[in-house]
């Protein structure tokens, strides 16, 4: 009961509508559900939502970066034994590496061509995806054997994540094309998201990016995130393997969409 009083006396403090508290509730456990279900994709859905309400842009990325970072640490603690070890090493490392350069990226390349450049890409690769084994009856094998190849897309990783967020997308082409088993892509890309969540967070601390209001939604969402997540654990159980992998592409190819649509 103290708990959500002091939630309550905070929200009077800071004059939010009942509304608005909400709809960024409806919108945090939309994109938990989606990161807990299929591994990645909350900010992507998350932020162009969270873009449409009076919300301040750096509470909107500092409550998405929380989230993110609880629901990949109860995915993680439920999950680990999935976790690909050796690849996960190789990203987390040239994730970190590629963060400079995403602080670079951002000071001189404008953020729509980047964001119209990777919706496009998204779309190709996911409509190929789901188009060639209608192309092809051949048996489909990992197109991406070498463990270096770990390397640039944890770079690719570091780069886009410091610079606008997108540091899930790399992986999650990387994971499709190793072609994980669906426990193994969930378990491994929630650790690599856990590990780059608490440097982005840090980050944002650091920044100064963390206010009140911030806590204040945080606290709210919580329950909610804890929900979808274990909902999105249950879904995940119920995806057939056989169907996980579409599904994904499909997914991507619909990402890819919301950032042409909405690429500011």
């Amino acid at each position: 009961m103290l708990y959500f009083k002091l939630q309550f006396e905070l929200l009077e403090l800071f004059y939010m509508s009942t509304t608005l508290i909400l709809l960024v509730i409806a919108v945090v456990f939309i994109g938990s559900l989606m990161r807990a279900t299929f591994g990645f994709g909350e900010a992507v859905i998350g932020m162009p939502l969270l873009a449409l309400l009076p919300l301040d842009l750096h509470t909107s990325i500092s409550l998405i970066g929380l989230a993110g970072l609880t629901v990949a640490l109860l995915a993680v603690s439920t999950g680990w034994r999935h976790i690909d070890q050796p690849a996960l090493i190789r990203l987390a490392i040239t994730t970190l590496l590629g963060i400079p350069a995403g602080l670079v990226l951002v000071l001189y390349a404008p953020a729509m061509v980047i964001t119209v450049a990777l919706g496009i890409f998204l779309v190709a690769y996911g409509a190929y995806s789901l188009a060639k084994p209608m192309i092809t009856k051949s048996a489909q094998r990992p197109l991406l054997d070498s463990p270096a190849w770990a390397l640039p897309f944890g770079f690719a990783a570091g780069t886009l994540g410091s610079a606008y967020n997108f540091n899930g997308v790399p992986v999650v082409i990387y994971g499709t094309m190793r072609r994980w088993s669906p426990d193994r892509f969930r378990g491994t890309l929630q650790a690599h998201f856990l590990i780059s969540g608490i440097m982005v967070v840090l980050g944002q601390a650091l920044g100064g990016l963390w206010t009140k209001d911030v806590f204040t939604l945080f606290g709210l969402s919580l329950p909610f995130i804890i929900a979808a997540t274990f909902l999105g654990a249950y879904l995940h159980r119920r995806i057939p393997s056989h169907k996980f992998e579409r599904y994904v592409f499909i997914l991507i190819v619909l990402l890819g969409a919301v950032l042409l649509i909405n690429p500011t």
